[in-house]
Order: structure tokens, then C-alpha cells, then sequence
């Protein structure tokens, strides 16, 4: 090694070589002085990293699609509905900067409310419904058209390219030109191609009483999803606001009705909105109607008494196998995904996303096109009337919680009164929120052509934080992990189980923890009394008793 000349395939010795060269063998031949071995070797010994970047993601056409999805689910959300009532049913005035807030039709019946001397009847509740109605038909549709909820940045990082609200909303023009139809999304398209009957003349959007396409449902499909309400249900939203309508008619809901203590005065508003919430229950929808909904579109089944004859003709049975599936394969992709040794391959995720799109093209019918729209409409009005400050007087939830929306402390505080689950509304909500937007992008995405797995890898990557705040959720509120491998077939069958069934059992187990001290309390109570155990021989007035089993409740 005489002046510092390495010749060949040699090997630093450990006395010469810097550590990070140690590992390697140079080749060629270096001519390297004694001050400049000696600096180089401290720079290599100092800075020299290496770094691995994740495969470079390819843009698809389908991207800004998923963007109006986000943009529109935020816009219809129940902060911004909230504003909105406020501004057109209090204040009065448009909102700036939100097409549509003057809405003549509200503002007409608004007017003609407020000239009067007094309010009875069912009239202001009816201004809440119509007032509903106008916010989700001035928020819903395909398209990105306020601001407030576009996040840029947000976008950006998610499509791992820059991007501008008007650069998306050319994107999203350029998706609908696919089709052969303007300002059609090519999956829609492809159906009204498919509708026997229906030829070129006929496929112009017009009113029901004429052979058309109904109008604004194929330009502008509202992008509600019934899951939304599912899950909220499973929430126990409808059953609080039941349970106040109840107890406001003096009716006992139960032996010791927890509510006794609610009065709500006659000279604030929603004593008269709850009047109105009652009178109008003939047209809401019931119980019944939305689980055997529930049922046509994912399989998903209710449990209780309301339901307890519940006879469906078409149920999606497979569809949460195949759903709890693709969130599975997701996960696994995720994990090869992060290794930037390897390049993960997502045909697999690919082939669960065409399965999921076709069993939920298959419950697209019947009640698809209203229902959702109705469950939606009356589910933001109970939420709206559970933030009210009224009720917060009697249910006003814990201070230190941070709930995201100003109903939720209501309905986690009439879930402690009434002993029923002891798992926060805001797990459901955000099942029901980013379930939603899951399965809306799969919904309505053209996937059943796709055979491109690059397509499949920016769906998993855009939708990275929904899917795994679905999957945390779920965790919570049911006890099973849809990320983890599958080891044995009880797993399995726990993961393609009812999530009604889990929350059941979940709540009896609750109950079960709850119920032996306090029935070990009581006198002549034993153990076996509680949880159905055969009873041990005890003497009664001097003899001794058989044993026997006591039947659980």
C-alpha cells in the first residue's frame, strides 16, 4: 500500500479503510495523497447516506374523482349544514361565497313564519325539512365548486403531484369527456348503454312523467351513501332522539326511565321543533324500512326487537366477505408498500375492488335513488336537534372530550342513562363518514374494465387515512382487527360476522362485567344467579336443594 495506491480487486485493511468502506472492495485503480486520503475518509466517515424511495406512482384519469368525493362528503358534513341553517333560518342573509343560500323557496316560507304573532303546529319543522332538502341539493353532486373544502396541499400530498383547485376541476372535466355522453362518469355511462329500451332519444334528462333519463340522476348523482346511516344507527343517534320524542309525550320508556327529570320549557324553540318532530313521524322512515335497506345494499342486518320479523328477498350476503377482503388485502399492500426494497404488487387489491364494485352495482336498485337521500336528511336534522343548547342543559356529555361534532356528547351521555354500549359515537361516526367515501370511490369508479394494477396502487395510496381509520374504528367498536392475517377458521368467521352480532355480544359482555358487584350486594344473591351457573347444595329452612341450572336472560 506505499503511496496510498490501491491497484485491483483489493480490500481495505481495517487499519486504512474509513468503517462505511470496510464492507465493500473498490476496483479500478486511485492515486490518493496523504491529505486528501485523510479528508475524503472523514467526509465518507460523516455525511455519506443512503436512502430507498417508494415506486414512483403514475397518474390515472380516475384521481379527480376521488377528489370531488372528498371535497363533496366535507361539504355535506354537519358542521358546515349547521352553518347553514343558521345563516338562511336565523340570520336570513346568503352565505358568502356559497352559491344557492338564497334559496327563494326558503327564504319565502322563512319570511311568512317570522311575520307571524305566534308559532303552533308543525309549520317551523316543516321549514327544518325543506330547509334540509335545499342544503343537500345545492351541496351533493359530482363536482368541486367551493374552496373551503379543497385543501390543496392535503391534495397535493395525496397525489403526489402539485395541484390546484382549477388544475382538478379540468381533470374531472376530462374524466366525464370518457364517456359517450357529456358530462357522464363512464361507469353511469356504461349503464344507460346497457338499459334495454332506452335508445339515443331517450337518454336526455327530463321530469318523471316523461320516458327519459330522471332528471339530474345521471349528470349529478348525489354521492350519499346508506352506510353513512348504518352506521350512525348502530350509534344509537336514532334511538336517543327516539327516546327524548318518548319521554316528551309522557310515555315511560322503561320501569325507572332515566329521563324523568327531562322538562322542556314551552317559550324556547325546540319545545315546538320536538312538537313537530313528533307529528311527523308517520312520514319519516321507520326502523323496518332502513334495515331491510341496509340489508339489499351490503347485507348488513339490524338486531332487536323492531326487526325481530325481518324477512328479505334480496340480501347482499357476500358483500362483507368481500369488503372486509379488500380492506385486508389493502393492509398487506400497505406493509410491502413501505418496504422500498421491493415493488408491491396490487393485482390482488386490484381483483377485490372489482369484486366489491359489483355486488354494490347489484343493490343498486329499488330504493337506492331516494332512500339514502332520505335516511340522510332526516338523520342531519336529529343530529341538529340533539346540538341544540336545550338539550345540552339536560345531556350535556363530558366537558374534557374532544367530540368533533356538538351532537355527539348527547348521545354518548344517553348511552351511560340508558345502559346501552359503552363505545363512543365517534368511532361509529368516523365509520360512517370514512366508509362512506370508501365506498363511494369504489361505487362509482369504472373498475370493471381495469387491468392495470397501477390504478389500483393510487386508489390504496389516496385513500390511505380513511381506509385505516375504517379499520381502527372497527377495532373499537367491535373487537376484531380486519388488518391482520387470518390464522384459523374461528378468525374467520369472526371477521365476516354481523357487526350487529359483535356489538350484541360486546354489549352483553359489557353488562356481564357490570351486573356481579353490584348483584353480589344484595342479599341471597349468588354468583351463579348472575351469570347461569349451576348452583352449588345450600340448605333452605334446613334441608338441602338439588342442583340445577338457571337459563341465562
Amino acid at each position: 500500500m506505499a503511496n496510498n495506491e490501491i491497484t485491483g480487486d483489493v480490500t481495505y485493511t481495517p487499519q486504512e479503510a474509513p468503517k462505511e468502506a470496510r464492507r465493500g472492495t473498490l476496483r479500478g485503480t486511485i492515486n490518493i495523497s496523504g491529505d486528501a486520503a485523510s479528508i475524503i475518509r472523514n467526509a465518507v466517515e460523516d455525511s455519506t447516506k443512503v436512502t430507498l424511495q417508494r415506486t414512483a406512482a403514475a397518474p390515472t384519469e380516475d384521481q379527480p374523482l376521488w377528489v370531488a368525493i372528498r371535497n363533496r362528503t366535507q361539504a355535506i358534513g354537519f358542521n358546515r349544514y349547521h352553518n347553514f341553517i343558521d345563516r338562511v333560518l336565523c340570520e336570513g342573509e346568503q352565505a358568502s361565497g356559497q352559491e344557492g343560500y338564497g334559496s327563494p323557496s326558503v327564504t319565502d316560507n322563512r319570511v311568512s313564519l317570522a311575520s307571524r304573532p305566534t308559532i303552533h303546529g308543525v309549520d317551523a319543522y316543516s321549514l327544518l325539512k325543506l330547509a334540509t332538502d335545499a342544503f343537500l341539493i345545492f351541496e351533493c353532486g359530482v363536482r368541486i365548486s367551493n374552496a373551503e373544502s379543497f385543501n390543496a396541499a392535503a391534495e397535493s400530498n395525496r397525489l403526489e403531484q402539485p395541484v390546484t383547485i382549477d388544475s382538478v376541476r379540468n381533470q374531472l372535466s376530462n374524466f366525464y369527456l370518457t364517456g359517450a355522453n357529456q358530462n357522464v362518469l363512464p361507469y353511469l355511462d356504461r349503464i344507460v348503454r346497457q338499459i334495454v329500451g332506452l335508445d339515443a332519444t331517450r337518454q336526455a334528462e327530463r321530469l318523471p312523467y316523461c320516458e327519459a333519463i330522471l332528471q339530474h340522476r345521471l349528470t349529478c348523482p348525489s354521492l350519499l351513501e346508506l352506510i353513512w346511516s348504518y352506521w350512525h344507527e348502530e350509534g344509537m343517534l336514532v334511538q336517543t332522539l327516539n327516546a327524548i320524542a318518548l319521554r316528551f309525550q309522557n310515555r315511560r320508556g322503561q320501569a325507572r326511565d332515566p329521563l324523568i327529570s327531562l322538562e322542556l320549557d314551552p317559550l324556547r324553540p325546540l319545545n315546538n321543533l320536538l312538537w313537530g318532530f313528533v307529528q311527523d313521524e308517520y312520514n319519516r322512515l321507520s326502523v323496518r324500512r332502513r334495515a331491510y335497506e341496509y340489508d339489499h345494499h351490503y347485507g348488513f342486518a339490524l338486531v332487536g326487537k323492531a326487526v325481530s320479523d325481518f324477512h328479505p328477498v334480496d340480501s347482499r350476503s357476500k358483500f362483507l366477505e368481500a369488503f372486509h377482503n379488500l380492506l385486508y388485502r389493502t393492509a398487506l399492500f400497505y406493509k410491502d408498500d413501505d418496504d422500498t426494497t421491493i415493488i408491491a404488487d396490487a393485482f390482488a387489491l386490484l381483483n377485490a375492488l372489482r369484486e366489491v364494485h359489483l355486488i354494490l352495482a347489484e343493490g343498486a336498485h329499488n330504493q337506492f335513488g331516494d332512500l339514502p337521500w332520505t335516511a340522510r336528511r332526516e338523520m342531519l336534522i336529529m343530529q341538529w336537534l340533539l346540538a341544540r343548547p336545550e338539550i345540552k342543559e339536560f345531556l350535556r356529555g363530558r366537558y374534557m372530550v374532544p367530540y368533533q361534532e356538538p351532537w355527539m356528547g348527547a348521545v354518548d351521555a344517553m348511552k351511560r342513562l340508558q345502559g346501552w354500549s359503552d363505545v363512543t359515537v365517534t368511532h361509529f361516526h368516523e365509520l360512517a363518514i370514512y366508509g362512506e367515501q370508501i365506498l363511494l370511490s369504489i361505487r362509482y369508479g369504472d373498475w370493471i374494465d381495469v387491468n392495470d394494477q397501477q390504478q389500483a396502487r393510487n386508489w390504496a395510496r389516496y385513500w390511505r387515512p380513511e381506509i385505516q381509520r375504517y379499520i381502527h374504528a372497527y377495532l373499537a367498536t367491535t373487537g376484531v382487527d380486519l388488518s391482520v392475517e387470518m390464522t384459523d377458521t374461528r378468525q374467520a368467521a369472526e371477521r365476516f360476522l354481523q357487526p350487529s352480532v359483535h356489538l350484541q355480544k360486546r354489549l352483553v359482555a359489557q353488562r356481564g362485567r357490570h351486573a356481579l358487584p353490584s348483584a353480589m350486594t344484595t342479599a341471597r344473591v349468588l354468583p351463579s344467579e348472575v351469570f347461569g351457573y349451576a348452583e352449588l347444595p345450600a340448605p333452605v329452612h334446613g334441608r338441602g336443594r338439588l342442583l340445577k341450572h338457571r337459563a341465562e336472560d
